[in-house]
């Protein structure tokens, strides 16, 4: 069962290991490239922020963003401030989530995310605790997807399998770190493939942050040996 208030502290707990990380930044550092194609350390500074003010809207009932032209457009321009000025942002927009998910509400009402997704209120805070310590890792500071805790990483598993479930250009495959299997894919039934690997390892393939090399697939019927994932 979800706990969003159990969520909520592991959201400030994350957020604080951000913070402290990007404190040891500078401007030319937060220029420089992070780990993902295309973005600086300051494009995933002012994700992180936006995602925040994002996720208040979602838990106000509102449009999480006015269009995907208009989220991509603010991170533009946010990028390239002075790391002091995304140090700001962070610690304000995290605490307007904060106090909006401290309002009473129905947390199990279902709310609407961005493209139409829907999920239950209950999923905001770990749904905020999956974008922190994933760009948090995207930052490429030393924080790697080994440090993540472990409870995070069980439960992104759990997720991103799930997120997949279904998806007709995936196929139907086995998923195990070798304490727990999870099945994802087409069909839930007679796996074409089966992926074993450690946690880390395994989530950084699911969520398109690692390419799969820690993993072992073995090839049970027709398809490739570690199946090629969707975008998230």
């Amino acid at each position: 069962m979800i706990d969003h208030v159990r969520d909520l502290a592991s959201v400030r707990d994350a957020t604080e290991r951000l913070l402290a990380a990007a404190t040891a930044l500078d401007d030319v550092s937060t220029a420089e490239p992070s780990l993902l194609p295309n973005w600086t350390r300051g494009h995933v500074l002012a994700h992180v922020a936006r995602n925040a003010d994002a996720l208040v809207n979602v838990l106000a009932g509102r449009p999480m963003y006015v269009s995907g032209t208009a989220r991509d457009a603010d991170i533009e321009r946010d990028a390239p401030r002075p790391i002091a000025a995304h140090l700001v942002d962070l610690r304000e927009s995290a605490a307007r989530l904060e106090a909006q998910a401290a309002l009473p509400a129905d947390w199990s009402r279902t709310i609407t995310m961005r493209n139409g997704v829907t999920d239950s209120a209950s999923r905001v805070p770990f749904r905020r605790w999956v974008e922190l310590e994933l760009h948090h890792v995207d930052l490429g500071v030393g924080y790697e997807l080994e440090d993540l805790p472990a409870e995070f990483l069980t439960r992104e598993t759990d997720f991103l399998t799930d997120r997949f479930s279904g998806n007709p250009d995936v196929p139907a495959t086995s998923v195990s770190d070798g304490t727990r299997a999870w099945r994802t894919g087409r069909s839930a039934e007679n796996p074409e493939v089966t992926v074993t690997g450690p946690a880390p390892a395994l989530v950084g393939w699911l969520a398109g942050r690692r390419g799969g090399d820690a993993l072992a697939a073995e090839l049970t019927s027709e398809g490739g040996p570690l199946p090629a994932l969707p975008p998230l």
